[in-house]
């Protein structure tokens, strides 16, 4: 149950971070490099206000290999966002996520089962109905960004697998992105755009959504397989679209419907199975 709880709440941080990026760049609130750069300061500044105040002592302090891969993830999700909508994006993003993560467990001897195959199987062709060409097809360039941000997501995710502090380590993690952050600002000199409410919503994607959402699942992965771990967060592409609908007046079409249907069954199919 605690595994299920960390990982429900973790996915949920995952989908805000979607809807309060497309948010702020959506609308022109914010440019790119400061989000990236307000989202990074944020989440370390909360975070290290968490681990002074918690009452056990810090057992670990991150990597320069994670938060190169958070850094990775931060910059091109926020490049990516510019150009294609919160729901496509989310399901881009996670099915890049899920084939790293698949990937990596296949190479390190895990075997999953026939019916964890069929699950892969439905949620691959829902991400083929999404971005195959046609006239509803998304933007290119902002999927291969999505792209390289959930490949670089995944990367992060299974460095984490074996964290004993995630509190520390993505306190650390996040310290360490900051400096990718604090440079892409920089080297976007004068096209910079800043309103408050854009910088608002970049401190709450960084200090919550990221922060306390990104130590959640920290915390779950070490129950999680990679294999498990990757499918799952399939989910948050659903939860993404119907924030999108209701928050950010996002259009539902048919193709992302049907893409959406088929992740999320492959999913449930994959998830069922280990219930048992």
């Amino acid at each position: 149950m605690r595994t299920f709880l960390l990982t429900a709440a973790a996915l949920v941080g995952f989908a805000a971070n979607s809807l309060l990026t497309r948010g702020a760049l959506g609308a022109n609130r914010l440019d790119a490099a400061s989000f990236t750069g307000i989202r990074l300061a944020a989440g370390a500044l909360a975070l290290a206000l968490l681990v002074g105040l918690r009452a056990r002592p810090r057992r670990e302090r991150g990597t320069w290999a994670a938060a190169a891969a958070l850094a990775g993830y931060a910059v091109a999700f926020t490049l990516a966002y510019r150009r294609v909508g919160a729901s496509v994006g989310a399901l881009v993003l996670f099915g890049s996520v899920q084939i790293t993560m698949i990937g990596t467990g296949l190479v390190r001897g895990e075997r999953p089962h026939r019916s964890d195959w069929a699950g892969v199987a439905l949620a691959v062709a829902g991400l083929l109905v999404l971005t195959l060409p046609g006239a509803t097809a998304p933007d290119g360039l902002g999927t291969a960004l999505m792209v390289v941000a959930g490949a670089a997501w995944g990367v992060y995710s299974l460095l984490g697998r074996g964290s004993r502090d995630p509190m520390g380590a993505t306190a650390g993690n996040f310290a360490r992105a900051t400096l990718a952050g604090v440079a892409l600002v920089a080297a976007s000199g004068a096209s910079r755009h800043v309103t408050t409410s854009g910088v608002c919503l970049a401190a709450t994607s960084g200090a919550l959504a990221s922060g306390v959402g990104y130590t959640l699942w920290y915390a779950a992965l070490p129950a999680l397989s990679a294999w498990r771990a990757g499918l799952v967060q399939l989910v948050v592409p659903v939860l993404t679209a119907l924030g999108a609908t209701w928050l950010l007046g996002e259009t539902i079409s048919r193709r992302l419907v049907a893409a959406a249907l088929l992740v999320t069954s492959g999913v449930a199919l994959t998830m069922q199975r280990r219930g048992r």
